[in-house]
Order: C-alpha cells, then sequence, then structure tokens
C-alpha cells in the first residue's frame, strides 16, 4: 500500500492524478481502475473518479498490477555508469547522457536500470512495475545525474515518500540561452499537454499541478548562461519548462526550445547535480551528489 498525505502542493487535484503521481508507472487509466475497484481511500473512505483533495487528507493506495509489471529487468552490465552511494536501503547512480532509465519492453537493455539490476539483482524485484529495476524516480533520456533505486520492496515505499517530502531538495545545473536575472523563480503549474502526455504545459494542460523552480546563476558565457536550479515534488520536465516559460530555454533542447537554443548544441544541457532527503531508515539528512559533466564547469 501506498500513502500520501495531501500537501499545499496537491491541494485541489483530482484524486485519480494523485494516484498517478504517487504509484510509478501506474498513468491515469491504471489509477482510474483502481478507483473503480474501491483500491483508493481519501481519510478512510473509498475515493470517486473525478473527486479533489484537499491539504490534510491522507490518500490510501491499495497494490495493483500495471502493464508491463510482469516483465522484469534483465541485467545488463555493459553500461558504463558512476555509482555515488549504496547501503543496505538504496543505490544511486549517475546516469549519463543519451540513457534510458528504465526499459520500455520485455528484453530492452541498454537502461540505467539494467546497469543496477547487474550489480543490485534484488532492485528487479524492489518496484510495483518490474520495468523500472527499484528506480523511485526518473531522469529524461538526455538528462544526466543522480538516479536513486530502492533495494527492497518496502524501502521503495519508504524512499517514494521520502522524495515527496517537502525536505527533498533536487539541484540542477542548466546550460540556457540568454541572459537571466541573478536569481529567479517560477511557479506557474504544470499540467500535461497530447495525447499521450510526452510533454507539458506551464500555467495551462491537463490536471496542472503546482510547481516552483527556483534558479541563480553561475556563469555566464555570452550568448549562453550556466544556471543552477532547485525545486522540491518535481513535475514532469519541470526545469525544462519552467526555464522556457520564463525565456530562457535550455540549450539543446528540441522540445521546449527556441531556434536559437536548439542550435546551440546537439544534447540538451541539464544535469540532475544532486539530491538530498531524510534517510528513510536512519533519519538522517542524506545529500547524493554527481560530478558536473564538461561543459558544467566553469571556463567551460
Amino acid at each position: 500500500m501506498t500513502r500520501v498525505r495531501v500537501d499545499e502542493a496537491l491541494a485541489g487535484a483530482r484524486v485519480d492524478h494523485v494516484v498517478a503521481e504517487a504509484v510509478s508507472g501506474l498513468g491515469v487509466a491504471g489509477a482510474r481502475r483502481l478507483l473503480a475497484a474501491g483500491g483508493v481511500r481519501v481519510d478512510g473512505r473509498v475515493a470517486r473518479k473525478g473527486a479533489r483533495v484537499v491539504a490534510g487528507q491522507t490518500v490510501e493506495i491499495d497494490d495493483a498490477p500495471k502493464a508491463g509489471s510482469e516483465a522484469r529487468v534483465e541485467p545488463d552490465d555493459a553500461l558504463a555508469v558512476g555509482w555515488l552511494f549504496e547501503d543496505e536501503t538504496l543505490v544511486a547512480i549517475d546516469k549519463p547522457a543519451g540513457v534510458p532509465s528504465h526499459p520500455l519492453r520485455a528484453g530492452e537493455r541498454g537502461t540505467a536500470a539494467n546497469a543496477i539490476v547487474a550489480r543490485f539483482p534484488e532492485c528487479a524485484t524492489a518496484s510495483p512495475d518490474g520495468r523500472e529495476g527499484g528506480l523511485v524516480h526518473r531522469l529524461d533520456n538526455e538528462t544526466s545525474g543522480v538516479l536513486v533505486a530502492a533495494r527492497g520492496r518496502q524501502a521503495w515505499d519508504e524512499l517514494r515518500a521520502a522524495l515527496r517530502d517537502p525536505s527533498c531538495v533536487k539541484t540542477y545545473l542548466a546550460e540556457v540561452a540568454g541572459t537571466p536575472p541573478e536569481r529567479g523563480v517560477e511557479t506557474a503549474p504544470i499540467g500535461r499537454a497530447g495525447r499521450r502526455g510526452g510533454r507539458v504545459r506551464v500555467g495551462a494542460g491537463r490536471a496542472p499541478l503546482s510547481a516552483r523552480t527556483e534558479w541563480e546563476v553561475v556563469e555566464r558565457r555570452g550568448a549562453t548562461t550556466l544556471v543552477r536550479a532547485r525545486l522540491h515534488a518535481g513535475r514532469a520536465h519541470q526545469v525544462r519548462a519552467h526555464l522556457a516559460a520564463a525565456g530562457f530555454p535550455i540549450v539543446g533542447d528540441a522540445v521546449y526550445g527556441d531556434d536559437t537554443a536548439r542550435a546551440a548544441a546537439p544534447r540538451l544541457r541539464l544535469h540532475a547535480l544532486a539530491i538530498s532527503f531524510v534517510h528513510p531508515r536512519t533519519r538522517a539528512a542524506l545529500l547524493i551528489e554527481a560530478p558536473p559533466p564538461p561543459w558544467a564547469i566553469l571556463g567551460a
């Protein structure tokens, strides 16, 4: 079972979208099926599709099989990843740019999850969706940096809760087109766009959720600028969409960038530099960092 405490960021959202956000890989359609089966409760009462949540409520979500959950990640040690942290609860890697977080189909290899399972086989059964290899969050294919996986089913639930907690901070480095102010913040909600929700819209889209991205300038590089961005409960494409909405798209972003940003580099220049959260077992503050890629080094 997964439990979600509704904070101000989730308040007002439809319960099916809360469920889809909380259970990785389930999706809105799967969340609605679970609601119809009585598998979701709000403050102990069975929730109905279309209901909206209120801050302070607790949403309880029964475990349910999802499409692809029968397929398990196959071990593949051919992919070189940086190993950042490990203990009995979790493992963290430095995912290379251009590598998917996990496979989408049975038998697919060459993803971060394949590499994790090759070294830590127990991660293969840690997440409800067997394709995820224990991952408790994701990074876009072109984004490099810190990626965390659980080493057991209970640890997966605990880590998901830890990363949803407001105390969790995710820090990114991004090279953007233009000359942003020394500091800035974008707070517009983010909703899904397109039939499959493969991209997002700022201030619009389907079931927009509150989001906050703060950034500060690290280095000015003429036509581009290196910035450090921070957020808490990350939404899909949050850093990319918020910086683009502010007028400073990330260099190499083929989805949200303008012609100038797309032409400045062949690949997205976004790196998940660090993640900090309270360790669910030790209750100690944990900071995991990934070294910056060549383009993010000062003077690059």
